[in-house]
Protein backbone atom coordinates (compact mmCIF):
# COMPACT_ATOMS: atom_id res chain seq x y z
CA UNK A 1 0.00 0.00 0.00
CA UNK A 2 0.93 3.14 -0.25
CA UNK A 3 -1.04 5.70 2.09
CA UNK A 4 -0.73 8.78 2.65
CA UNK A 5 -1.74 10.63 6.10
CA UNK A 6 -1.80 14.64 6.91
CA UNK A 7 0.80 14.51 9.92
CA UNK A 8 0.19 17.15 12.38
CA UNK A 9 3.79 17.64 13.59
CA UNK A 10 4.97 18.22 9.60
CA UNK A 11 2.26 20.01 8.38
CA UNK A 12 1.85 18.12 5.78
CA UNK A 13 0.90 15.22 3.82
CA UNK A 14 3.32 12.40 4.11
CA UNK A 15 3.54 8.45 3.15
CA UNK A 16 2.78 5.91 6.38
CA UNK A 17 5.61 3.39 6.44
CA UNK A 18 5.14 1.28 9.53
CA UNK A 19 8.37 1.35 11.76
CA UNK A 20 8.11 -3.08 11.48
CA UNK A 21 7.02 -3.55 8.30
CA UNK A 22 3.90 -5.34 8.26
CA UNK A 23 2.90 -4.07 11.75
CA UNK A 24 1.31 -0.74 12.88
CA UNK A 25 1.30 0.44 16.42
CA UNK A 26 -1.41 3.11 17.05
CA UNK A 27 -2.39 4.84 20.28
CA UNK A 28 -5.49 7.32 20.45
CA UNK A 29 -6.74 9.28 23.33
CA UNK A 30 -9.93 7.52 24.91
CA UNK A 31 -12.39 8.65 27.02
CA UNK A 32 -12.57 10.41 30.34
CA UNK A 33 -15.52 8.40 31.83
CA UNK A 34 -17.92 10.88 33.83
CA UNK A 35 -20.89 10.71 31.60
CA UNK A 36 -22.36 9.25 28.22
CA UNK A 37 -20.77 10.47 25.33
CA UNK A 38 -21.65 12.28 22.82
CA UNK A 39 -21.77 12.75 19.44
CA UNK A 40 -18.61 15.15 18.42
CA UNK A 41 -17.11 11.75 20.51
CA UNK A 42 -17.91 9.48 18.15
CA UNK A 43 -16.77 11.35 15.30
CA UNK A 44 -12.77 10.51 16.56
CA UNK A 45 -14.21 6.49 17.11
CA UNK A 46 -14.94 6.66 13.62
CA UNK A 47 -12.51 8.26 12.14
CA UNK A 48 -9.52 6.14 14.37
CA UNK A 49 -12.07 3.08 13.23
CA UNK A 50 -11.62 3.77 10.02
CA UNK A 51 -8.09 4.13 9.81
CA UNK A 52 -7.47 0.78 11.47
CA UNK A 53 -9.71 -0.95 9.30
CA UNK A 54 -8.52 0.34 6.08
CA UNK A 55 -4.38 -0.61 7.61
CA UNK A 56 -5.96 -3.84 8.06
CA UNK A 57 -7.85 -4.20 5.30
CA UNK A 58 -4.32 -3.73 3.55
CA UNK A 59 -2.65 -6.60 5.17
CA UNK A 60 -0.90 -5.15 8.29
CA UNK A 61 -1.37 -6.40 11.99
CA UNK A 62 -2.43 -3.14 13.89
CA UNK A 63 -1.85 -3.11 17.75
CA UNK A 64 -4.47 -0.64 18.43
CA UNK A 65 -4.10 0.86 22.20
CA UNK A 66 -7.00 3.49 23.60
CA UNK A 67 -6.52 4.79 27.10
CA UNK A 68 -9.82 5.09 29.63
CA UNK A 69 -8.94 7.92 31.58
CA UNK A 70 -10.66 6.87 35.42
CA UNK A 71 -9.74 9.27 37.68
CA UNK A 72 -9.97 13.24 37.28
CA UNK A 73 -11.33 16.01 38.51
CA UNK A 74 -14.33 15.58 36.62
CA UNK A 75 -15.23 12.46 38.10
CA UNK A 76 -14.34 13.43 41.37
CA UNK A 77 -17.18 16.11 40.96
CA UNK A 78 -19.46 14.04 39.52
CA UNK A 79 -18.81 11.67 42.25
CA UNK A 80 -19.35 14.38 44.63
CA UNK A 81 -22.88 15.23 42.99
CA UNK A 82 -24.23 11.79 43.16
CA UNK A 83 -22.90 10.61 46.48
CA UNK A 84 -21.09 7.89 45.65
CA UNK A 85 -16.69 7.45 44.85
CA UNK A 86 -14.94 8.05 41.69
CA UNK A 87 -14.51 4.69 40.76
CA UNK A 88 -18.19 3.94 41.30
CA UNK A 89 -18.78 6.62 38.43
CA UNK A 90 -15.91 5.67 36.11
CA UNK A 91 -16.74 2.15 36.34
CA UNK A 92 -20.40 3.14 35.42
CA UNK A 93 -19.60 5.16 32.57
CA UNK A 94 -16.84 3.63 30.97
CA UNK A 95 -19.24 0.30 30.99
CA UNK A 96 -21.69 3.06 28.66
CA UNK A 97 -19.00 3.80 26.41
CA UNK A 98 -18.33 0.39 25.86
CA UNK A 99 -21.92 -0.41 24.98
CA UNK A 100 -22.17 2.46 23.09
CA UNK A 101 -18.60 2.03 20.88
CA UNK A 102 -20.09 -1.66 20.18
CA UNK A 103 -23.60 -0.33 18.94
CA UNK A 104 -21.81 2.09 16.93
CA UNK A 105 -19.65 -0.44 15.20
CA UNK A 106 -16.22 0.79 16.39
CA UNK A 107 -14.05 -2.47 16.84
CA UNK A 108 -12.61 -2.94 20.83
CA UNK A 109 -9.48 -1.89 21.17
CA UNK A 110 -6.66 -4.42 21.55
CA UNK A 111 -5.55 -2.70 24.57
CA UNK A 112 -8.11 -0.55 26.90
CA UNK A 113 -5.57 0.18 29.92
CA UNK A 114 -6.76 2.39 33.14
CA UNK A 115 -4.78 5.56 34.45
CA UNK A 116 -5.18 3.59 37.92
CA UNK A 117 -3.71 0.58 36.54
CA UNK A 118 -0.73 2.42 35.35
CA UNK A 119 0.32 4.60 38.22
CA UNK A 120 3.73 2.80 38.98
CA UNK A 121 4.63 3.74 35.04
CA UNK A 122 3.63 7.24 35.16
CA UNK A 123 5.73 7.55 38.46
CA UNK A 124 8.46 6.28 37.24
CA UNK A 125 8.49 8.83 34.23
CA UNK A 126 8.26 11.51 36.65
CA UNK A 127 11.23 10.38 38.75
CA UNK A 128 13.27 10.02 35.31
CA UNK A 129 12.05 13.90 35.01
CA UNK A 130 13.42 14.93 38.11
CA UNK A 131 16.53 13.22 37.55
CA UNK A 132 17.01 15.08 34.61
CA UNK A 133 16.21 18.65 35.93
CA UNK A 134 12.95 18.81 33.69
CA UNK A 135 10.35 18.39 36.71
CA UNK A 136 10.30 19.98 40.18
CA UNK A 137 8.76 19.02 43.87
CA UNK A 138 6.69 21.55 45.49
CA UNK A 139 5.00 20.16 48.90
CA UNK A 140 4.09 17.13 47.08
CA UNK A 141 2.80 18.36 43.36
CA UNK A 142 5.29 18.28 40.72
CA UNK A 143 5.41 20.02 37.97
CA UNK A 144 7.34 19.53 34.37
CA UNK A 145 9.55 23.23 33.34
CA UNK A 146 8.32 23.82 30.19
CA UNK A 147 11.08 26.30 29.32
CA UNK A 148 13.98 23.44 29.99
CA UNK A 149 12.42 21.42 26.52
CA UNK A 150 13.54 23.33 24.08
CA UNK A 151 11.25 21.71 21.33
CA UNK A 152 8.16 22.94 23.16
CA UNK A 153 5.65 23.93 20.58
CA UNK A 154 6.57 22.23 17.75
CA UNK A 155 3.06 20.12 17.18
CA UNK A 156 0.95 23.06 18.09
CA UNK A 157 3.13 25.47 16.00
CA UNK A 158 3.46 28.10 18.91
CA UNK A 159 6.18 29.87 20.56
CA UNK A 160 7.23 29.09 24.47
CA UNK A 161 7.69 32.93 24.47
CA UNK A 162 4.14 33.64 22.89
CA UNK A 163 2.30 31.67 25.06
CA UNK A 164 0.88 33.31 28.60
CA UNK A 165 0.17 30.94 30.88
CA UNK A 166 -0.38 26.98 31.37
CA UNK A 167 -3.23 25.25 32.09
CA UNK A 168 -3.23 24.34 35.78
CA UNK A 169 -3.40 28.35 36.38
CA UNK A 170 -4.61 27.98 39.55
CA UNK A 171 -1.61 26.79 40.78
CA UNK A 172 0.45 29.71 39.27
CA UNK A 173 1.79 31.27 42.93
CA UNK A 174 3.40 27.80 43.40
CA UNK A 175 4.94 27.61 39.71
CA UNK A 176 8.93 28.64 38.43
CA UNK A 177 6.72 29.58 35.95
CA UNK A 178 3.54 30.17 34.83
CA UNK A 179 3.76 28.24 31.81
CA UNK A 180 5.06 24.72 33.88
CA UNK A 181 2.18 22.17 34.36
CA UNK A 182 1.44 19.33 36.58
CA UNK A 183 2.15 15.91 36.48
CA UNK A 184 1.40 14.64 39.87
CA UNK A 185 -1.21 16.68 42.05
CA UNK A 186 -0.76 16.13 46.05
CA UNK A 187 -3.70 14.84 47.63
CA UNK A 188 -6.93 16.88 48.64
CA UNK A 189 -9.25 15.70 51.84
CA UNK A 190 -11.63 13.75 50.08
CA UNK A 191 -10.26 13.07 47.11
CA UNK A 192 -8.78 9.43 46.02
CA UNK A 193 -4.41 9.30 46.10
CA UNK A 194 -1.73 6.56 46.07
CA UNK A 195 1.57 6.41 47.59
CA UNK A 196 4.43 8.11 45.51
CA UNK A 197 7.69 9.36 46.35
CA UNK A 198 6.21 12.78 46.82
CA UNK A 199 3.52 12.24 49.18
CA UNK A 200 -0.48 11.02 48.60
CA UNK A 201 -1.26 12.22 45.14
CA UNK A 202 -2.58 11.40 42.08
CA UNK A 203 -1.43 11.92 38.30
CA UNK A 204 -2.03 14.76 35.84
CA UNK A 205 -3.69 14.50 33.04
CA UNK A 206 -1.36 14.69 30.50
CA UNK A 207 1.00 12.14 32.04
CA UNK A 208 -0.98 9.30 32.01
CA UNK A 209 -1.01 8.94 27.81
CA UNK A 210 2.88 9.31 27.49
CA UNK A 211 3.21 6.23 29.98
CA UNK A 212 0.43 4.27 29.02
CA UNK A 213 1.06 4.72 25.49
CA UNK A 214 5.29 3.68 25.51
CA UNK A 215 3.94 0.75 27.94
CA UNK A 216 2.12 -1.08 25.57
CA UNK A 217 3.72 0.24 22.09
CA UNK A 218 7.06 1.06 23.05
CA UNK A 219 8.83 4.42 21.96
CA UNK A 220 8.89 5.29 18.59
CA UNK A 221 5.29 4.40 18.17
CA UNK A 222 3.75 4.59 14.38
CA UNK A 223 0.71 6.59 15.20
CA UNK A 224 -0.82 9.05 18.00
CA UNK A 225 -4.52 9.97 17.20
CA UNK A 226 -6.98 12.31 18.58
CA UNK A 227 -9.25 15.29 18.13
CA UNK A 228 -7.75 18.20 16.80
CA UNK A 229 -8.79 20.16 20.48
CA UNK A 230 -6.29 17.76 22.22
CA UNK A 231 -3.21 19.04 19.89
CA UNK A 232 -2.33 21.87 22.35
CA UNK A 233 -1.60 21.73 25.70
CA UNK A 234 -2.46 17.73 25.74
CA UNK A 235 -0.88 16.12 22.91
CA UNK A 236 2.01 18.68 23.19
CA UNK A 237 2.69 17.83 26.81
CA UNK A 238 2.50 13.92 26.21
CA UNK A 239 5.64 14.91 23.62
CA UNK A 240 7.60 16.69 26.08
CA UNK A 241 7.05 14.61 29.51
CA UNK A 242 8.00 11.62 27.11
CA UNK A 243 11.15 13.27 25.14
CA UNK A 244 12.62 15.14 27.90
CA UNK A 245 12.87 12.32 29.93
CA UNK A 246 14.29 9.50 27.51
CA UNK A 247 15.61 11.50 24.52
CA UNK A 248 13.71 9.42 22.72
CA UNK A 249 11.11 9.79 19.81
CA UNK A 250 7.55 9.77 21.34
CA UNK A 251 5.22 8.92 18.35
CA UNK A 252 6.49 9.10 14.58
CA UNK A 253 2.92 10.46 12.98
CA UNK A 254 0.39 12.58 14.75
CA UNK A 255 -3.08 12.19 12.88
CA UNK A 256 -6.36 14.09 14.24
CA UNK A 257 -9.74 14.75 13.59
CA UNK A 258 -11.71 17.74 13.45
CA UNK A 259 -14.63 18.55 15.52
CA UNK A 260 -18.61 18.49 15.21
CA UNK A 261 -20.07 21.70 15.39
CA UNK A 262 -23.74 22.68 16.21
CA UNK A 263 -23.75 25.65 13.64
CA UNK A 264 -20.79 27.65 14.58
CA UNK A 265 -20.42 26.23 17.51
CA UNK A 266 -18.47 23.18 18.50
CA UNK A 267 -20.38 20.57 20.34
CA UNK A 268 -19.09 20.66 23.88
CA UNK A 269 -20.57 19.60 27.44
CA UNK A 270 -19.37 22.78 29.09
CA UNK A 271 -21.30 24.56 26.32
CA UNK A 272 -24.49 22.71 26.95
CA UNK A 273 -25.61 21.65 23.04
CA UNK A 274 -24.18 18.14 23.29
CA UNK A 275 -26.38 15.19 21.82
CA UNK A 276 -25.92 12.03 23.09
CA UNK A 277 -23.98 9.42 21.25
CA UNK A 278 -26.34 6.34 22.57
CA UNK A 279 -29.27 8.38 21.84
CA UNK A 280 -28.26 9.22 18.34
CA UNK A 281 -27.43 5.66 17.34
CA UNK A 282 -30.69 4.32 18.12
CA UNK A 283 -32.83 7.15 16.27
CA UNK A 284 -30.40 6.83 12.96
CA UNK A 285 -29.26 3.92 13.01
CA UNK A 286 -25.36 2.33 12.86
CA UNK A 287 -24.73 2.42 9.38
CA UNK A 288 -26.53 6.26 8.20
CA UNK A 289 -24.76 7.51 11.27
CA UNK A 290 -21.60 6.33 10.44
CA UNK A 291 -21.83 7.52 6.85
CA UNK A 292 -22.84 10.75 8.50
CA UNK A 293 -19.46 11.22 9.82
CA UNK A 294 -17.71 9.80 6.60
CA UNK A 295 -19.40 12.75 4.95
CA UNK A 296 -16.69 15.27 5.07
CA UNK A 297 -13.01 14.75 5.32
CA UNK A 298 -11.61 14.17 8.48
CA UNK A 299 -9.41 16.81 9.37
CA UNK A 300 -12.53 19.87 8.58
CA UNK A 301 -15.20 20.55 10.74
CA UNK A 302 -18.82 18.76 10.50
CA UNK A 303 -22.41 19.94 11.39
CA UNK A 304 -24.64 17.70 13.09
CA UNK A 305 -28.37 18.57 11.27
CA UNK A 306 -31.48 16.42 10.55
CA UNK A 307 -30.76 17.16 6.34
CA UNK A 308 -27.10 15.47 6.37
CA UNK A 309 -28.27 12.78 8.63
CA UNK A 310 -31.07 11.69 6.60
CA UNK A 311 -28.75 12.49 3.51
CA UNK A 312 -27.08 9.50 4.77
CA UNK A 313 -29.85 7.52 5.75
CA UNK A 314 -30.48 7.48 2.08
CA UNK A 315 -27.15 6.38 1.00
CA UNK A 316 -27.45 3.51 3.32
CA UNK A 317 -30.72 2.86 2.00
CA UNK A 318 -29.13 2.75 -1.24
CA UNK A 319 -26.52 0.17 -0.59
CA UNK A 320 -28.91 -1.97 1.35
CA UNK A 321 -31.15 -2.05 -1.51
CA UNK A 322 -28.62 -2.65 -4.47
CA UNK A 323 -26.99 -5.34 -2.52
CA UNK A 324 -30.11 -7.27 -1.17
CA UNK A 325 -31.35 -7.19 -4.77
CA UNK A 326 -28.28 -8.28 -6.43
CA UNK A 327 -27.91 -11.07 -4.17
CA UNK A 328 -31.43 -12.59 -5.17
CA UNK A 329 -30.27 -11.88 -8.88
CA UNK A 330 -27.41 -13.96 -8.45
CA UNK A 331 -28.90 -16.47 -6.87
CA UNK A 332 -26.08 -19.10 -5.92
CA UNK A 333 -23.85 -17.90 -8.49
CA UNK A 334 -20.34 -17.54 -6.99
CA UNK A 335 -17.98 -14.19 -7.39
CA UNK A 336 -16.36 -13.86 -10.73
CA UNK A 337 -13.75 -11.76 -8.82
CA UNK A 338 -13.23 -9.39 -11.24
CA UNK A 339 -16.12 -7.19 -11.87
CA UNK A 340 -15.79 -5.06 -8.78
CA UNK A 341 -12.10 -4.65 -8.90
CA UNK A 342 -12.15 -1.28 -10.46
CA UNK A 343 -14.23 -0.14 -8.04
CA UNK A 344 -12.37 -1.51 -5.35
CA UNK A 345 -9.20 -0.04 -6.40
CA UNK A 346 -10.95 3.55 -6.65
CA UNK A 347 -12.23 3.21 -2.98
CA UNK A 348 -8.62 1.94 -1.83
CA UNK A 349 -6.99 5.02 -3.54
CA UNK A 350 -9.12 7.24 -2.41
CA UNK A 351 -8.78 6.27 2.06
CA UNK A 352 -4.66 6.50 0.04
CA UNK A 353 -5.05 9.55 0.00
CA UNK A 354 -5.19 10.91 3.43
CA UNK A 355 -8.35 8.61 4.23
CA UNK A 356 -10.78 10.28 2.05
CA UNK A 357 -13.89 8.91 3.14
CA UNK A 358 -16.26 11.01 0.81
CA UNK A 359 -14.50 9.84 -2.35
CA UNK A 360 -14.20 6.37 -1.12
CA UNK A 361 -18.00 6.34 -0.53
CA UNK A 362 -18.64 8.05 -3.99
CA UNK A 363 -16.70 5.02 -5.36
CA UNK A 364 -19.02 2.94 -3.47
CA UNK A 365 -21.98 5.01 -5.24
CA UNK A 366 -20.46 3.95 -8.53
CA UNK A 367 -20.34 0.87 -8.14
CA UNK A 368 -23.96 0.62 -7.43
CA UNK A 369 -24.66 2.49 -10.41
CA UNK A 370 -22.61 -0.02 -12.28
CA UNK A 371 -24.59 -2.87 -10.86
CA UNK A 372 -28.06 -1.18 -11.37
CA UNK A 373 -27.61 -0.91 -14.83
CA UNK A 374 -26.52 -4.75 -15.22
CA UNK A 375 -29.57 -5.45 -13.47
CA UNK A 376 -31.57 -3.51 -15.86
CA UNK A 377 -30.62 -6.20 -18.55
CA UNK A 378 -32.11 -8.84 -19.24
CA UNK A 379 -28.43 -11.04 -20.04
CA UNK A 380 -27.05 -9.71 -16.00
CA UNK A 381 -24.05 -12.04 -15.54
CA UNK A 382 -25.27 -13.38 -12.06
CA UNK A 383 -21.19 -13.44 -11.60
CA UNK A 384 -20.78 -10.24 -11.94
CA UNK A 385 -23.84 -9.14 -10.06
CA UNK A 386 -22.48 -11.57 -7.35
CA UNK A 387 -19.05 -9.80 -7.37
CA UNK A 388 -20.66 -5.88 -7.02
CA UNK A 389 -22.89 -7.32 -4.01
CA UNK A 390 -20.15 -8.85 -2.35
CA UNK A 391 -17.25 -6.42 -3.07
CA UNK A 392 -20.17 -3.53 -1.88
CA UNK A 393 -20.90 -5.45 1.40
CA UNK A 394 -16.98 -6.12 1.60
CA UNK A 395 -15.81 -2.62 1.60
CA UNK A 396 -18.83 -1.07 3.02
CA UNK A 397 -18.72 -3.57 6.13
CA UNK A 398 -15.10 -4.19 6.43
CA UNK A 399 -13.64 -1.34 6.03
CA UNK A 400 -16.16 1.30 6.30
CA UNK A 401 -18.38 -0.45 9.00
CA UNK A 402 -21.60 0.30 7.98
CA UNK A 403 -23.31 -3.08 8.98
CA UNK A 404 -25.11 -3.93 5.64
CA UNK A 405 -24.42 -7.87 5.92
CA UNK A 406 -25.69 -7.90 9.33
CA UNK A 407 -28.96 -5.55 7.94
CA UNK A 408 -29.59 -8.01 5.25
CA UNK A 409 -29.27 -10.99 7.77
CA UNK A 410 -31.85 -9.53 9.99
CA UNK A 411 -34.10 -9.16 7.50
CA UNK A 412 -33.69 -12.38 6.28
CA UNK A 413 -34.20 -13.77 9.47
CA UNK A 414 -37.74 -11.92 10.18
CA UNK A 415 -38.64 -12.56 6.73
CA UNK A 416 -38.21 -16.56 7.50
CA UNK A 417 -40.72 -16.45 10.56
CA UNK A 418 -43.40 -14.41 8.15
CA UNK A 419 -42.58 -16.06 4.91
CA UNK A 420 -45.25 -18.56 5.09
CA UNK A 421 -48.17 -15.91 5.83
CA UNK A 422 -46.53 -13.59 2.99
CA UNK A 423 -46.45 -15.75 0.40
CA UNK A 424 -50.13 -16.54 1.04
CA UNK A 425 -51.44 -13.11 0.57
CA UNK A 426 -48.93 -12.72 -2.46
CA UNK A 427 -50.31 -15.66 -4.34
CA UNK A 428 -53.69 -14.27 -3.15
CA UNK A 429 -52.52 -10.68 -4.85
CA UNK A 430 -51.65 -12.07 -7.69
CA UNK A 431 -54.79 -13.75 -7.98
CA UNK A 432 -56.60 -10.65 -7.97
CA UNK A 433 -54.28 -8.30 -10.41
CA UNK A 434 -55.18 -11.56 -13.07
CA UNK A 435 -58.81 -10.92 -12.70
CA UNK A 436 -58.08 -7.32 -12.77
CA UNK A 437 -59.34 -6.77 -8.88
CA UNK A 438 -57.04 -4.31 -8.26
CA UNK A 439 -58.95 -3.12 -5.39
CA UNK A 440 -58.32 -6.35 -3.52
CA UNK A 441 -54.75 -6.31 -5.08
CA UNK A 442 -54.11 -3.24 -3.24
CA UNK A 443 -55.64 -3.54 0.03
CA UNK A 444 -53.37 -6.79 0.21
CA UNK A 445 -50.37 -4.40 -0.35
CA UNK A 446 -51.49 -1.95 2.41
CA UNK A 447 -51.51 -4.74 4.75
CA UNK A 448 -48.15 -5.76 3.89
CA UNK A 449 -46.93 -2.62 4.30
CA UNK A 450 -49.16 -1.93 7.37
CA UNK A 451 -46.89 -4.95 8.86
CA UNK A 452 -43.76 -4.10 7.93
CA UNK A 453 -43.44 -6.06 4.80
CA UNK A 454 -42.36 -3.89 1.64
CA UNK A 455 -43.13 -5.60 -1.80
CA UNK A 456 -41.31 -4.37 -5.29
CA UNK A 457 -43.35 -5.18 -8.36
CA UNK A 458 -40.84 -6.40 -11.04
CA UNK A 459 -40.66 -7.80 -14.37
CA UNK A 460 -40.46 -11.50 -12.96
CA UNK A 461 -43.12 -10.90 -10.28
CA UNK A 462 -43.67 -9.23 -6.75
CA UNK A 463 -40.51 -9.44 -4.35
CA UNK A 464 -40.53 -8.75 -0.88
CA UNK A 465 -38.33 -8.13 2.10
CA UNK A 466 -38.89 -7.59 6.15
CA UNK A 467 -36.36 -4.16 6.92
CA UNK A 468 -34.72 -4.28 10.08
CA UNK A 469 -35.21 -1.27 10.84
CA UNK A 470 -35.54 2.66 9.42
CA UNK A 471 -32.44 3.71 7.65
CA UNK A 472 -33.54 6.84 6.97
CA UNK A 473 -32.52 9.58 9.68
CA UNK A 474 -36.18 12.07 10.84
CA UNK A 475 -36.12 15.32 9.88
Amino acid sequence: MSLFLFDTLRRAEVEFVPAVEGRVGMYVCGPTVQAEPHVGHGRAAVVFDLLRRHLQHSGLSVRYVQNVTDIDDKIILRARREGTDAAAVATRYGRVFERTMDALGVLPPDVRPLATGHLLEMQELVTALIAADRAYVVDGDVFFRVRSFPAYGRLSNRRVDELVEGEDVVDADRKEDPLDFALWKAAKPGEPSWPSPWGRGRPGWHLECSAMSVAHLGAGFDIHGGGLDLVFPHHENEIAQHEAAHGTTFARHWVHNGMVTMGEAKMSKSVGNVVGLGDAVAAVGRGPLRLWYLSAQHRTPLTFDDDRLADAGTVFARFLTFARAARRAAGDAAPDGATGRRHRDAFVAALDDDLNAPVAVAALHELVADGGERLRRPDAEAGALADLAATLVELADDVLGLGVADVLAEEAALGARVAPLVEDALARRTEARAAKDFATADAIRDRLAAAGVVVEDGPAGAVWHVPARPVAAPR
